[in-house]
């Protein structure tokens, strides 16, 4: 809740950031240079905007909350609220996000929870959507894409370059490998390894991100051996620890193969087949 007997409104141009008129903005706030407040909006006390940082009219940033240089919060986002968790009582913890992100209209993303380690953590260059909704302590990597109505769950983990569809979910405690793709309106319950496509309501696994991994540079050679890691898991009938030793001793070592190999091997949840 905020006490907005500690915010002022400003009526001019401060270390080279323009407020407007109408936008709150807390005493102990720390604005850099080139900041955009727009009307209405309201900057909490305990929050860092970065250089070049625009908020958008009637965007709420709140909590201890660190934004990026160049992120981009749109209209009516509420960024750093309090987290949908019963257990949460006001405890000092925080929401970090990164450079370059792109947090359109009503999207909320909340605080993390002592719980889960006090941290929700959203990397650089995201597209996160209309309506979609980052819960407490994820942690989310670089250049990924939520679209519309995205809605994930506290405690995910979700790397780089993983796409998300409209109206999709994660539950909570899921891992998102690098460049998984999840399509529109999947209910993901089980972990989903890098370079993988799932779909569905308990989703499963129905190809490789094919698209995705063309995009990322991948040689043909590189695709290759994640196409056989991919068979190994999913086309031979084995069980996940018999499809990691097999991985392990049939599939040349490579990044790739270590990065497939550490996620199945750290998988909590079990994995989407």
């Amino acid at each position: 809740m905020f006490d907005y007997s500690n915010f002022e409104s400003h009526k001019k141009i401060i270390n080279n950031s323009h407020i407007h008129p109408t936008a709150l903005v807390a005493k102990g706030a720390q604005l850099d240079t080139g900041v955009i407040v727009g009307p209405n909006a309201i900057i909490g006390e305990n929050v860092k905007l970065a250089s070049s940082v625009k908020v958008g009219a009637g965007a709420i940033v709140s909590g201890r909350t660190t934004v990026g240089r160049g992120t981009h919060i749109y209209p009516m986002a509420t960024v750093g609220s309090d987290p949908q968790d019963l257990k949460f009582a006001g405890e000092d913890t925080e929401l970090i996000i990164g450079e370059n992100n792109k947090i359109r209209e009503y999207v909320n993303i909340s605080l993390g929870t002592i719980g889960g380690g006090g941290k929700t953590v959203i990397g650089n260059s995201n597209l996160i959507m209309v309506y979609s909704h980052i819960a407490h302590d994820c942690y989310i990597g670089n250049h990924c894409v939520f679209a519309n109505g995205v809605n994930l769950a506290g405690h995910i983990v979700i790397g780089d370059y993983v796409t998300f569809g409209g109206m999709s979910g994660g539950h909570q405690f899921c891992r998102f490998g690098d460049r998984a793709m999840v399509a529109a309106g999947a209910i993901v319950v089980q972990d989903v390894p890098p370079f993988c496509l799932v779909q569905g309501d308990r989703a499963r696994v129905n190809g490789l991100n094919v698209v995705g991994l063309r995009r990322s540079g991948m040689s043909r050679s590189e695709l290759s051996q994640v196409k056989t890691m991919f068979k190994i898991l999913f086309n031979e009938n084995l069980t996940l620890d018999e499809a990691i030793g097999k991985i392990g001793s049939h599939v040349e070592s490579s990044k790739y193969r270590d990065q497939f190999l550490d996620f199945l091997t750290n998988s909590e949840r079990g994995v989407c087949r």
